[in-house]
């Protein structure tokens, strides 16, 4: 069988992501896994409704998939509550599917400084929690 995955990428910081997502490619291939979908979205509030209909879609033909975003520290607390929902509702999916989503989205309450040496470490994380879980 094969062991097709989606990703979905949070658009708001596309630079960042598309770094992530390359390296996100990378780490499938190491693990055995197909990205045979990606799907681009505004932000991270976005992700849980494309993850949805991704896997919806999809039936059978995919064992997982993963998210990539980034949601910074604002001057409010906005970005936490965003952050608290779509972490919540990723984690609800994934019980409901019974299958397994690879969380890549850094922060919330990221600042600057915090992206770039974090880029790398969630890409290949959203990918490895997918493959530890099959």
């Amino acid at each position: 069988m094969s062991k097709n995955i989606a990703v979905v990428c949070g658009s708001y910081h596309k630079k960042e992501i598309e770094m992530m997502l390359e390296l996100a490619k990378d780490q499938a291939n190491k693990e055995g896994l197909t990205i045979t979908e990606v799907v681009w979205v505004p932000g991270a509030m976005e992700v849980p409704l494309a993850l949805n209909r991704i896997v919806n879609a999809s039936g059978e033909s995919l064992v997982g998939a993963a998210c990539l975003g980034i949601i910074e520290k604002g001057q409010t607390q906005h970005g936490l509550a965003m952050g608290q929902a779509v972490l919540k509702s990723i984690i609800d999916l994934q019980l409901s599917w019974n299958k397994p989503i690879g969380l890549g989205i850094i922060g919330p309450g990221a600042e600057p400084e915090h992206i770039g040496p974090r880029l790398e470490p969630h890409a290949r994380a959203a990918i490895s929690a997918i493959s530890s879980m099959l």
